[in-house]
């Protein structure tokens, strides 16, 4: 599942833990699932047959089950047929079937007549709407398969499934297996299709999709792909469609297993809580991650979807073919489709860049590891809320991290040949992380199991400084490990002193071969021969650690950063502003390295700059030096936008653009150039007239910079546009999204009260919302409205899927004030299934606030020194 994030969570709270797992002794190997939605009514019947396996007798046994009302129910044994007798465990989703004559080790059978809802908060079996109907579409994981049929709703327990569903006669269905029959009736006005039966698989894979859905159809080496979309939108399908097919063929060739569930469906549906979800053979997402306009879309649309669309497809092997044990193990899932995903992009479009790609994930995640609260790849969870969170950059970002990082040190031929035997070892059954790291060493011959046991069982990343003793032919390196923390004042726990990883380090120096070791030490010293210049500790940034090279090496990097390679100029950047964060260094130093790269042609580069450039903005200068700041930095940067120009052309090189867009924001928005903002509005009103006036890949730092020193003219511009845009997503959330960087207190306003209203879909609510919530002339007005609207929220987003989102923005605030509000609040208004998102928030906020008082006195100096 590829979840979106707005700012992401790390550690739970005190909340109370359930025991939540089936106790052990029965277990399914076949279901039979019979569904009859009833749109117009939001409810479902439903039947189902579980043939399984009784361990030893017993007159009990336990399911999975939610919101579920129940008929009949039978237990078949032995030739004899009970009636149970259902007692429901409402708190613990759990049904207990009971029947008078104990079941006899074997064979047995579960026969289940019942009715469920068709819910409105996206998860199990639930309605969408759109184009002025109702649809019916699922999204089971992580434990909301209990939702649509009483199940043993557990990963471990794989069964085969044999699924059919009676609908409107007009409705088409899509679900996991291929289509092989499809009767009239048996009621008037409709029809039963049924589907084959499917592998072995986890409940959380079954997909079912009714409505009045059309497909393009395509395939790769022998298996047939569609992509599918209401009728509106299927003229924006071809894009994806071409991705999914060259897809599917490399990972046929990579893994070495030929794509294992036969044929593969790709739907956008309406109303979507994640952003995909790798269903086996019915990958389902969100519209706007999917869909693309094949005149006007930008790049950086089509390499979403390309990624993406990558990283389900990946899932149909990593995750679906074999998948985790329990959810502790969910990294084994995505971790590895976020490192996968990046594989097929890179040959198949080059000019993408997809190590930079995975260098910026690296850093996203290490930005989260930095934080005392993080937590272990592996973590131990039970109850549902706890699962729900774990689904967060640790699990997606920092694994792929630390598999790249493997990759590079055991050589990309060994690590392929490593993942295929696994996947072939393990092919429809479960693993855990040692299966992984054991198969891993044992292909490779290198000590992979070492190396990975560090980085999935302990908490946070390493930081390696770097100390360097130049003398006449030769240089001393001396490395020292110790966790990070990204906080002068963080109040690290004992046991982190004791903390030590297995580390590959290569090292690198200008007119030198990269030299690579295994740190196994706390302190390591390295003679190096030959070579000049500064030493660079992370060589093509593979490594999943922190850098800390001391001020005056830093500076010496930036100054040779011509001679870097693009990842490592990324990481360089990033590392840097760690170490301001967390006191290591003077926040000048950091500056000093912005102003060596403001020139620099890489929009990674640029992107993590111009981030940090704000923050200093908002975090760090006093409201009496920000009109100095914000000349610095239209003194350093405007140069290079005005050589770029604008608004350029369609045809420029893609980074030239992603430049001009990053540039174009950095410069009227977060340093208020009204030069800048004039233009911004000129090319908006442009493009509000002829779509053609703005190159694609620049619209939004347009329409986005415009807002930010637009008035109520301009804002009724985009309000305008939303109705006409609904058919075309990209063009839909280009003027949506825009409307959260107005500024003036009355659109603010405007804002969070459409946001929360029913014109906006609830997958689309906290995203609003949590952009206000990251700006800092709308946070206060945000928050109040969110606390003040707090039960009208919760109803309509559910708090498993929009309220973490909210929470998570929170952490946006730079007060110690604030942070005591929010933490009264959630006291008051807990939420069990945000409680990480919460702590992180917290966390973020007294980050911020000890940014600022570390740097404040070293920003005044800088600043001084700069006029």
């Amino acid at each position: 599942m590829r979840r979106l994030f707005l700012v992401v969570s790390a550690v739970l709270l005190a909340v109370p833990a359930f025991a939540q797992r089936l106790p052990a002794g029965v277990t399914p190997e076949h279901y039979t699932l019979w569904f009859a939605p009833d749109l117009a009514k939001a409810t479902f019947r439903g039947r189902e047959t579980i043939r399984v396996q009784v361990a030893k007798p017993t007159a009990t046994v336990t399911l999975h089950a939610a919101e579920i009302t129940f008929g009949e129910v039978t237990i078949t044994s032995g030739g004899q047929t009970q009636r149970a007798r259902v007692t429901e465990d409402t708190k613990n989703e759990m049904v207990t079937l009971t029947v008078d004559r104990p079941l006899p080790a074997g064979a047995a059978s579960i026969a289940v007549i019942y009715t469920g809802l068709l819910n409105d908060k996206l998860r199990g079996f639930y309605l969408s709407e759109a184009n002025g109907r109702r649809y019916a579409v699922s999204q089971m994981e992580a434990t909301d398969a209990r939702r649509a049929f009483p199940s043993f709703d557990e990963p471990a327990y794989k069964a085969t499934f044999d699924i059919s569903l009676t609908v409107a006669a007009a409705d088409s269905v899509i679900s996991n297996g291929r289509q092989i029959s499809d009767t009239p009736g048996p009621e008037a006005g409709t029809h039963t299709v049924a589907f084959t039966t499917t592998p072995k698989m986890s409940t959380y894979l079954v997909a079912m999709l009714v409505g009045d859905f059309v497909c393009r159809d395509g395939g790769a080496e022998g298996i047939p792909i569609r992509i599918c979309s209401t009728p509106d939108k299927l003229p924006l399908t071809g894009y994806a469609l071409t991705a999914a097919e060259q897809q599917v063929a490399f990972f046929n060739q990579y893994f070495g297993i030929k794509y294992p569930f036969g044929k593969l469906d790709i739907i956008g549906v309406p109303d979507f809580a994640a952003g995909a979800m790798e269903n086996a053979g019915a990958i389902t997402f969100r519209e706007r991650m999917l869909l693309a306009d094949p005149e006007r879309s930008s790049v950086e649309l089509r390499k979403s979807i390309a990624s993406v669309i990558a990283h389900e497809i990946a899932h149909q092997w990593f995750g679906d073919l074999v998948t985790m044990k329990w959810w502790d193990d969910i990294w084994l899932n995505e971790g590895f489709a976020t490192w996968a995903a990046n594989k097929p992009l890179a040959a198949w479009k080059p000019e993408w860049r997809m190590e930079l790609h995975a260098t910026e994930e690296t850093q996203k995640a290490l930005g989260l590891d930095a934080l005392r609260s993080t937590r272990a790849i592996r973590t131990r969870v039970s109850t549902p809320d706890e699962i729900n969170e774990v689904f967060d950059p640790i699990a997606y970002e920092k694994t792929s991290g630390v598999l790249n990082m493997i990759e590079a040190f055991v050589g990309p031929e060994a690590f392929r040949q490593g993942v295929s035997s696994y996947l072939k070892k393990y092919s429809y059954g479960n693993a855990a992380g040692e299966d992984f790291w054991g198969e891993m060493t044992r292909v490779t011959g290198k000590p992979v199991d070492q190396i990975m046991k560090t980085f999935v069982d302990q908490t946070g990343a390493p930081v390696i400084a770097a100390q360097v003793k130049n003398s006449q032919g030769a240089s001393e390196l001396t490395l020292t490990q110790q966790r990070f923390y990204g906080s002068p004042d963080a109040a690290a726990p004992s046991s982190s002193a004791s903390q030590q990883w297995t580390i590959p380090v290569c090292i690198t120096r200008q007119g030198q071969t990269p030299r690579c070791e295994l740190m196994k030490e706390p302190t390591q010293v390295l003679r190096l021969q030959g070579g000049s210049g500064p030493v660079f500790i992370n060589a093509e940034s593979r490594g999943y650690y922190f850098s800390d090279y001391g001020p005056e090496a830093v500076l010496a990097l930036g100054k040779s950063a011509a001679t870097m390679k693009a990842p490592e100029r990324v990481t360089l950047v990033g590392d840097e502003w760690r170490m301001i964060r967390a006191g290591r260094h003077d926040i000048g130093t950091y500056l000093d390295l912005a102003a060596v790269m403001a020139a620099d042609d890489t929009p990674s580069v640029i992107d993590e700059v111009a981030g940090r450039v704000e923050a200093v903005v908002i975090s760090v200068a006093d409201s009496n030096q920000r009109a100095a700041f914000k000349a610095w930095i239209r003194a350093r940067f405007g140069p290079v936008l005005e050589s770029l120009g604008l608004p350029g052309r369609a045809t420029d090189a893609d980074g030239t653009q992603a430049r001009r867009a990053t540039l174009l924001m950095l410069l009227g928005d977060t340093a208020d150039d009204i030069a800048v903002q004039q233009r911004a509005r000129a090319l908006a009103l442009a493009y509000l007239d002829d779509r053609s006036a703005v190159p694609p890949n620049v619209v939004n730092a347009v329409l986005r910079t415009a807002a930010s020193g637009g008035d109520r003219a301009l804002y009724d511009r985009y309000v305008a546009e939303l109705p006409k845009t609904r058919s075309t997503p990209e063009e839909y959330y280009r003027f949506f999204n825009a409307l959260g960087w107005f500024r003036d207190p009355a659109l603010v306003t405007r804002t969070l009260e459409f946001a929360s209203s029913e014109q906006v879909r609830s997958q689309d609510t906290s995203t609003l919302i949590g952009v206000l919530l990251n700006q800092p002339e709308a946070q206060d007005l945000a928050w109040a409205f969110v606390k003040s609207h707090w039960a009208q929220l919760t109803e309509k987003l559910g708090v498993f899927q929009g309220i973490p989102g909210i929470v998570s923005a929170l952490g946006g605030f730079c007060s110690n004030e604030r942070a005591a509000d929010i933490r009264a609040f959630f006291e008051k208004n807990p939420v069990p299934p945000a409680a990480r998102s919460l702590q992180q928030s917290l966390e973020r906020i007294e980050s911020c606030v000890a940014l600022d008082q570390r740097q404040s006195a070293p920003f005044t100096r800088w600043l001084s020194a700069q006029r």
